[in-house]
């Protein structure tokens, strides 16, 4: 009996001491279950001394530059893993294999580049996010099958483009961020899966022109960014079933019209919810439509006064809402 007994007290103080210990550096919040390492001189992922029960662990402004499968063995309780602004440089293939309930990964200002395939599968993750890396290319054997990814971001990356075969791979997707890369296209079929989506920011990047089909399947969409691209024109059809929408920006972009009909499918916007400023507006017979479009829904609209003409000459700084049928007509 007492050696049972005191097989049972070591075992107690064995977790006890695993549930309470803290690696040297970070600062460990036992009640619940957190651990936060910041802007501490470390170069390895502290996996010796880590609550076996840490849910929440956050390592931030580090010098760590690699983290593996092994690592994270060391807490299989792991909810949310946030590694912002370390200098990670590589991920280990299967990295999440070891904390099976982990739901948000945040890789946000490191220096991945290349990522091998399978890295974030198996895993039920609903956040991922790899914001200000150094990737060239998303892959899609990145992910399993029909992941249960809810909210995406890669931006501030040096995507030229974003492989069919990924977003495939995401039917509960709700956002996607790709802004600050360098997108040219976007593939007619790249959303046809996405139809839970709601926020899609592309927002600083190179596109030019939308595929007229790009967004018919994105129905549940409420929020649109497309500012600072190059959209020099936009397909008639392309907001056609856009009818949640409360918010689209397309300023600072190089329009000059819009066509017939493109804003009437937008009956959802929020007030001020369309931005259209700081673009070059040719002030001719065609831009009647967004004139009279101005007009009528000038509340929907930020800052509609400061839409204005860019040509011709003798109309340029002036708002496109002040201007006169007639002047529209002298200029068609």
């Amino acid at each position: 009996m007492k050696s049972w007994c005191a097989l049972a007290f070591l075992c107690f103080a064995y977790f006890f001491h695993g549930a309470l210990s803290c690696p040297p550096l970070c600062k460990c919040y036992h009640r619940r279950a957190e651990v936060v390492c910041n802007a501490v001189p470390m170069t390895e992922y502290p996996s010796e001394g880590l609550p076996k029960n840490t849910t929440i662990l956050t390592i931030q402004f580090t010098n760590i530059t690699s983290i593996s499968e092994l690592h994270l063995n060391a807490t299989p309780r792991l909810r949310g893993l946030h590694l912002y602004s370390n200098h990670l440089q590589s991920l280990t293939p299967h990295l999440l294999r070891g904390v099976p309930l982990i739901n948000t990964l945040d890789l946000t200002g490191n220096r991945l580049s290349d990522l091998p395939a399978g890295v974030f599968n198996p895993a039920p993750l609903k956040n991922l996010v790899l914001k200000n890396n150094r990737i060239e290319m998303a892959e899609a054997e990145w992910l399993p099958d029909n992941s249960s990814i809810t909210w995406l971001d890669l931006s501030g990356n040096s995507l030229t483009k974003v492989p069919t075969a990924l977003l495939q791979k995401l039917p509960h997707l709700e956002t996607l961020d790709i802004a600050n890369n360098r997108l040219e296209k976007f593939f007619a079929d790249s959303l046809v899966p996405l139809t839970k989506l709601e926020r899609l920011n592309l927002q600083n990047n190179k596109l030019e022109t939308l595929d007229p089909s790009v967004l018919h399947s994105t129905r549940n969409l409420t929020y649109l960014f497309l500012s600072r691209n190059k959209l020099n024109k936009l397909p008639q059809n392309v907001f056609q079933e856009l009818t949640q929408l409360r918010h689209l920006s397309l300023d600072d972009n190089q329009l000059s019209h819009i066509p017939a009909g493109l804003l009437e499918p937008l009956s959802s916007l929020d007030e001020e919810g369309l931005d259209l400023t700081n673009n070059p507006w040719h002030c001719d017979g065609k831009v009647e439509y967004l004139w009279r479009w101005l007009q009528k829904n000038k509340k929907k609209v930020f800052l509609p006064e400061t839409i204005t003409c860019s040509r011709p000459q003798p109309l340029a700084g002036r708002s496109v809402m002040s201007l006169t049928l007639s002047e529209l007509n002298l200029w068609s």
